[in-house]
């Protein structure tokens, strides 16, 4: 239970992320796509997840899908994601 807590307070993280990088003029823009980009992922992740326990009859493989969901998440943001700075557009 700790961890859902703890996954729940770092949700405010990615809006606050989107405010500080977005240009001012397109905030709100910026937000609609990270909302319906994370709105798209929790409709999508399920059905992977049922399709996996279906196929597979257990639990393991889909825990095995949802974790390296999230090192592939993690190295993104350490690889890929660079300094954290405001776009300025043209």
């Amino acid at each position: 239970m700790s961890v859902a807590f703890f996954g729940q307070g770092m949700v405010g993280l990615g809006w606050t992320l989107i405010s500080d990088i977005a240009p001012e003029n397109m905030a709100g823009l910026t937000g609609g796509i990270f909302n319906f980009c994370a709105n798209m992922a929790s409709i999508i992740a399920p059905l992977i997840i049922g399709v996996i326990i279906s196929a597979t009859g257990n639990f393991f493989y889909a825990l095995i899908y949802v974790g390296l969901t999230a090192l592939i998440g993690v190295i993104a943001y350490i690889f890929i994601i660079g300094d954290i700075k405001r776009i300025e557009l043209k």
